[in-house]
């Protein structure tokens, strides 16, 4: 059975293991009365999320989590060489981040901060965690450092390395949380990264990476069967954060982090955006857009959240398929 063949499989195999476990997740949500919280100033449309259980990310971390220790059991535990100690990393990645937007999650389920963990702390945090994970890839894992475009071989940075990546991962894990308020969006859009990253990793004959991509694929596929307008189910920091920091460590691994821009363009457009509106409103007191993030101006302009999602998609499909072109060449 070929590589390909395999990855796609798991793919499937993620995505019924989600489904099938999502509606008895969402009955555990909702008796528990987890549901999401709105801001008073966010758009009108929004407020059919209001009461919608959270805590979504979960639904797709236990599966992942699942099969890809099931699958890597033989040779996490030294029986087959060591070629899958690789996936310890961004399996981690993914159980230390969502663990951490599950309690921001929660205390804001709790009414006991609008963003549940104060930003400055979560900052801190997510910093801590980066930085642990950005000297596991140097020294444990040996990374490639850099690959850039019409450039032969590695590109090496040496020590800068370890500020760089502990960089994008926090820039890639609050990116990924900026357009989770629209239901399907994130999934999307994380789904199309992780493929891409996937498609790089095969090439490179990186194979545990490889699966464990097209795993998350399938699994978040799973979660937008529920996730889709009207959502049944909202990802929450609890998977955003999982994912946008997973995203960044496999494009950490494969070595073709700077592709990142190309393959989550839209996520970082969106949190170019806020910023840009936060520093012109301190230096002006006037605002660029109506709301920030760009797809709540764009609501309010009178975009619909079907248009935003389909348009938004494709764009960042459009670009991503031009990252991984740019990653071989």
């Amino acid at each position: 059975m070929s590589q390909t063949s395999i990855a796609l499989a798991l793919a499937g195999l993620s995505f019924m293991l989600t489904v099938i476990w999502g509606n008895p997740l969402i009955r555990v949500l909702r008796h528990f009365r987890l549901g999401e919280r709105i801001m008073i100033s966010s758009p009108q449309g929004q407020l059919t999320q209001l009461g919608t259980p959270t805590m979504g990310g979960v639904l797709f971390i236990v599966p992942i989590m699942l099969l890809t220790v099931l699958l890597n059991a033989i040779t996490l535990f030294g029986f087959g060489g060591g070629l899958g100690n690789s996936i310890l990393l961004p399996l981690g990645t993914l159980i230390s981040f969502g663990a951490l937007g599950l309690l921001s999650d929660w205390r804001r389920i709790q009414g006991i901060h609008p963003s549940g963990v104060r930003p400055r702390y979560k900052l801190l945090v997510q910093t801590l965690f980066a930085s642990v994970v950005a000297y596991g890839l140097w020294r444990a894992l040996d990374v490639p450092e850099m690959f850039l475009p019409f450039y032969r071989g590695e590109f090496e940075i040496g020590f800068w390395f370890l500020p760089a990546a502990a960089i994008i991962i926090v820039a890639t894990t609050n990116a990924a949380t900026s357009m989770s308020s629209v239901q399907g969006l994130t999934g999307l859009i994380a789904a199309t990264a992780f493929a891409s990253y996937g498609t790089i990793a095969s090439f490179q004959e990186q194979t545990f990476i490889a699966r464990f991509c097209f795993t998350t694929v399938g699994a978040v596929f799973g979660f937008l069967w529920f996730n889709v307008k009207p959502a049944a189910l909202v990802m929450g920091y609890t998977g955003s954060y999982a994912l946008g920091a997973t995203l960044a460590v496999i494009a950490l691994m494969t070595g073709h982090w700077p592709m990142l821009i190309f393959i989550f363009v839209i996520p970082f457009l969106e949190t170019s955006s806020a910023a840009l509106q936060i520093i012109y409103y301190r230096l002006t007191g006037r605002r660029i857009f109506r709301m920030a993030p760009l797809h709540h101006h764009l609501e309010l302009g009178g975009w619909s959240e079907t248009q935003i999602v389909q348009r938004f998609w494709l764009i960042n499909f459009l670009v991503a398929m031009i990252g991984v072109t740019l990653a071989f060449v």
